[in-house]
């Protein structure tokens, strides 16, 4: 099944502006909203510490006490962009993986060709997660936390995957290390555009987990759908 989808999480797609822009004319999404992601366009292509609050209020044509009335600071505003793309992210993940469910190993491919080709896209600008951690040194910034959190978040869900997977293991260092894979697709700065991002992704991915199991499992797997589908018949 092909998975269609309206939206992309930006950790996988970049803003584009015009696109942007062109879904507010003439649409009221409020003024929170407005804000939100007018700042979020903004941060995503120039960094959050380039972008100040006058920049953000001349482009969404918000006043400066509206957008202080539902961001108390630029840092709540930064945290609310983070938020947001951690919460789209995972319910993009979710819907790639129920197109294959069942099969952990089809999944594992299937994400990985979902981040393929999303760092393949033009103007891919990156992990906004990773980008805008990297601009404060204090951990204790609320950046610093989503962005720990977002991805403690996927080495649970990375384990969950892998322990699903018969004779796989240790599960814990095999997470890290698709994790890591991941976290440099992200960073790759297009240059797997070139190679071909998804089969440089798939491929690692296999030699991680051993090709000679990877191929049992997919054929095992064909095999029991094949059999269910002939129970059914």
């Amino acid at each position: 099944m092909r998975v269609q989808l309206s939206w992309y999480p930006i950790c996988i797609v970049t803003w584009d502006a015009v696109h942007q822009q062109e879904a507010m004319k003439g649409v009221d999404t409020g003024t929170a909203e407005r804000v939100l992601a007018t700042a979020s366009r903004l941060f995503y292509a120039h960094g959050v510490r380039a972008v100040g609050v006058e920049w953000i209020v001349a482009e969404s044509g918000v006043a400066k006490t509206s957008l202080y009335r539902h961001f108390r600071t630029k840092d709540d505003l930064i945290a609310a962009f983070l938020e947001r793309e951690d919460r789209e992210f995972w319910a993009q993940w979710d819907e790639v993986v129920s197109a294959v469910e069942g099969d952990p190993i089809r999944e594992l491919m299937a994400l990985l060709k979902w981040i393929g080709q999303g760092v393949s896209r033009s103007g891919y600008r990156g992990c906004p997660q990773i980008n805008v951690a990297a601009e404060f040194s204090d951990l204790d910034h609320s950046a610093r936390k989503i962005r720990a959190r977002h991805k403690a978040t996927m080495f649970e869900r990375l384990k969950t995957l892998i322990s699903r997977m018969k004779s796989i293991g240790p599960i814990d260092d095999l997470a890290y290390q698709l994790a890591l894979l991941i976290d440099g697709a992200f960073t790759s700065d297009g240059r797997l555009s070139r190679v071909g991002a998804t089969r440089i992704l798939q491929s690692a991915a296999s030699a991680l987990l051993g090709e000679d199991r990877v191929q049992r499992m997919r054929s095992g797997a064909r095999a029991h759908r094949s059999g269910k589908r002939l129970d059914v018949g």
